[in-house]
């Protein structure tokens, strides 16, 4: 028979293990991630919300800012992607996504950031959709995929020369600050030759003609999904300083310099 202290030496082993199990259960992974971002691109390519594992107790759909019924939304719809990326953040257990639609009546650009609740990405707790078509700011889809697909979205190598979680946040920030903010572009890392693509609005380099202040109302309800791999960092929000509108704005930095800026705007300034 197993002595006492043997069998609590064996039960204290076991509960150690069980809890190391836990733990690696609950790891945010980057696989996961964007598995759970390619499952939300093939619902939204058939119009099936069949190819989603979304959570039964815990689900929130967001469409350009306003809680909907997610079966009467984008995604209840088919669309031809023509182009799409995704990218991973681990830290917030979540991932952006970025599609085209550039064919059809009603052609789209989307930015969709998608959330996980406990490190579990085998179930999504919520799609906030940021969705830009025709008659919004700077829209024309053709226009928009032809300047993106032409980028280069290589992961960043070495991981050493990859920018920091909290210089990819700050950069973000400083971006929407520029409104509210005269000082704020000078915090950015311009690049010379950095592109900025606002709808289908082209501008190389990015550093020139920027917002320096002036609007009293700064840019609220700011989500981000942050990817060092990929230097990016994606800001969904609401663009306050020129009239409430859903937004999301994309920013990557390479060597450490700002290289892309991609904006969609749902709405007209004024």
């Amino acid at each position: 028979m197993l002595s006492s202290t043997l069998k609590s030496a064996l039960l204290t082993i076991a509960l150690i293990a069980a809890y190391a199990q836990s733990i690696v259960a609950a790891e945010c992974t980057r696989e996961g991630l964007l598995s759970a971002a390619y499952s939300y691109l093939a619902a939204q390519s058939t119009g099936q919300l069949s190819a989603l594992k979304l959570s039964s107790t815990n689900f929130t759909y967001q469409q350009n800012n306003k809680v909907s019924d997610i079966a009467k939304g984008l995604l209840s719809q088919s669309y031809k992607i023509d182009l799409n990326r995704s990218t991973a953040d681990t830290v917030a257990c979540a991932s952006y996504t970025m599609w085209i639609s550039s064919t059809g009546s009603k052609p789209y650009v989307v930015g969709t950031q998608i959330r996980h609740h406990d490190n579990d990405t085998s179930e999504i707790t919520m799609i906030d959709t940021i969705a830009a078509t025709t008659g919004d700011l700077f829209f024309n889809a053709k226009k928009t995929l032809d300047y993106i697909k032409a980028e280069d979205w290589t992961t960043i190598m070495p991981a050493s020369s990859r920018p920091s979680r909290d210089v990819l946040k700050a950069a973000g920030d400083a971006y929407l600050d520029m409104w509210t903010d005269a000082k704020a572009a000078d915090r950015i890392p311009w690049g010379t030759d950095c592109e900025r693509v606002e709808g289908s609005m082209y501008t190389k380099p990015c550093g020139g003609s920027l917002p320096r202040g002036g609007s009293k109302k700064a840019n609220g309800m700011r989500r981000y999904v942050i990817d060092e791999e990929a230097g990016s960092v994606d800001v969904l929000c609401q663009f306050d300083s020129l009239g409430n509108m859903p937004d999301s704005h994309e920013i990557r930095i390479v060597a450490g310099k700002v290289k892309y800026v991609h904006t969609i705007t749902v709405g007209r300034v004024g």
